[in-house]
């Protein structure tokens, strides 16, 4: 147990400014936060050898160390002087470093849904906290203490009633698991009329392990309120982006939010981690396929209305910089419609008449607002024979599902048809102002029949595995390889705008 100054104040005679303390931590103008470590020391005090040494934070009462030491340091948040001390036979000496005392970066997921930070509350007062991890290990248990006052243990999601003198304070909210413990500070103010405080945001998904991306909404109960957020791990302010739509998780992240509204103290932080392990997923290509890649910045696409979709329809294809999956360039397709109207992009990639496998990879942006009945990603190949095979393949809005071609007659009288798969799928339903992952693995055999192997959107696999003819003799040139992106519309009239990058087929 370290004694009080009063323990020493034998040595003390007058006070001296020259010495020979050396701190070796916390510098001068650090930023540390609590308890942070102090390490000192020295071998003279004014000018006579040194005795012993201490510390204070501010004007507090002082800590008695040995000439040299190491101590772990508690202090509020803030700004403070530390006081670095000495004492010899009739002398004294200190020197004096600021710092800055701030709150440790968590592994831990304490909330504390009452009271928020800077929040100005009566005696008692509510404290609401929860905890599931502590130091990245299960929470045992919780507490909670008023500056460097006893802890009181509480179970690991409480609701307390905290009495405290009046004036400003630091609750301490703690966490407890094996082997750690970890807490978040709260400065507060006790007065007699508190301020309420704005309700803490929710999510409508809860942190945990997931396999697939996810869509995650915020809400806040009190009236009026705007909630701030933050995904980069950063807390939360009003100088934060403003919620205004559900944000998209495709990857690892802690959403981090809290709400504030007019003649409310500002809420508790709300914190929400996810983790999205996607499983390993997508066709199978030989380490031998042709890759043939940025399809969409290939010249000579070619734009056409579709005459077998009803109505009218327009479109126009530029090459632009924004969204773009590496920050250079990326395809956009607008296209304008009535009555389900629909046009046809398309671009001849080669010529190559052997492959029987195709694989169609493409990186797909629905801009907001865009209206679409059904996408099509269709490829063509002219085979020896001279007939085209159509590998015909969408996301129809008409029947909410995957559909493919087949030709349901003969090469030369051909009838074509679209044929609804088992799996579901809708245009209209996809995520606006995102990038979407489509994959499409299809084969075909000497006599014309193509197989539709599976889909894959944003990873996950729609099982197809269907064969149908779908060979014709339309005369097209020779070997030719052509690739089609459509853009129908819906009923009455409108437009979209779509953009496509990272398109490649793979063939083999």
């Amino acid at each position: 147990m370290k004694t009080l100054l009063s323990a020493v104040l034998a040595l003390v005679a007058s006070s001296a400014t020259a010495s020979a303390i050396t701190v070796v931590t916390p510098a001068n103008g650090a930023q540390v936060t609590s308890p942070f470590t102090l390490t000192a020391s020295t071998t003279t005090c004014g000018g006579v050898p040194a005795v012993s040494m201490g510390y204070s934070i501010d004007s507090g009462p002082t800590a008695i160390e040995p000439i040299s030491f190491t101590a772990k340091v508690n202090a509020s948040s803030g700004a403070h002087v530390l006081h670095v001390k000495c004492w010899g036979v009739n002398t004294n000496a200190q020197t004096q470093l600021n710092i800055t005392v701030g709150q440790a970066p968590l592994s831990s997921d304490i909330a504390v849904s009452n009271p928020v930070s800077g929040a100005a509350v009566g005696s008692p007062f509510k404290v609401v906290a929860s905890s599931k991890t502590c130091g990245s290990v299960p929470t045992a248990s919780m507490g909670y203490s008023i500056d460097s006052g006893s802890a009181v243990i509480e179970p690991t999601s409480f609701t307390a009633s905290v009495t405290a003198t009046a004036g400003s304070h630091t609750l301490h909210v703690k966490c407890w698991g094996s082997g750690t413990a970890e807490q978040v500070l709260l400065p507060i103010i006790i007065g007699s009329t508190p301020t309420p405080v704005a309700a803490t945001p929710k999510f409508s998904l809860a942190s945990g392990q997931y396999t697939s991306k996810q869509t995650v909404s915020l809400s806040d109960s009190t009236a009026g309120a705007t909630i701030y957020y933050t995904t980069n791990g950063s807390g939360p302010s009003t100088a934060s982006p403003k919620y205004s739509a559900p944000i998209s998780v495709s990857s690892s992240m802690v959403i981090q939010a809290l709400a504030a509204s007019s003649g409310y103290s500002n809420s508790g932080l709300a914190r929400a981690s996810y983790t999205i392990t996607l499983p390993p997923s997508g066709p199978s290509i030989p380490s031998n396929a042709i890759k043939e890649t940025e399809l969409q910045l290939m010249p000579k696409w070619r734009t056409k209305f579709d005459p077998a979709t009803n109505g009218s329809a327009s479109g126009s294809m530029s090459i632009v910089s924004t969204p773009s999956l590496d920050g250079s360039q990326t395809a956009q397709f607008y296209t304008t419609f009535s009555n389900y109207g629909g046009v046809l992009y398309s671009v001849t990639y080669g010529q190559d008449s052997a492959p029987m496998n195709f694989v169609y990879d493409a990186q797909v942006w629905i801009g907001a607002g865009s209206e679409i009945g059904n996408l099509e990603m269709d490829n063509n190949q002219v085979v020896s024979n001279g007939d085209t095979i159509i590998y015909a393949f969408q996301c129809a809005g008409d029947t909410n599902t995957w559909d493919y071609s087949e030709n349901a007659g003969t090469p030369s009288q051909p009838d074509v048809k679209w044929v609804r798969s088992n799996q579901t799928c809708n245009p209209a339903n996809w995520t606006k102002n995102t990038w979407h992952h489509v994959q499409i693995s299809t084969s075909r055999d000497d006599a014309g029949n193509v197989t539709y192997h599976s889909v894959w959107l944003d990873g996950i696999e729609y099982p197809i595995n269907q064969t149908v003819m779908s060979a014709f003799s339309l005369n097209w040139a020779a070997a030719d390889l052509i690739a089609n992106f459509q853009v129908d519309g819906t009923s009455g009239s409108g437009s979209s705008t779509l953009y496509l990058d990272a398109f490649t087929i793979y063939r083999w």
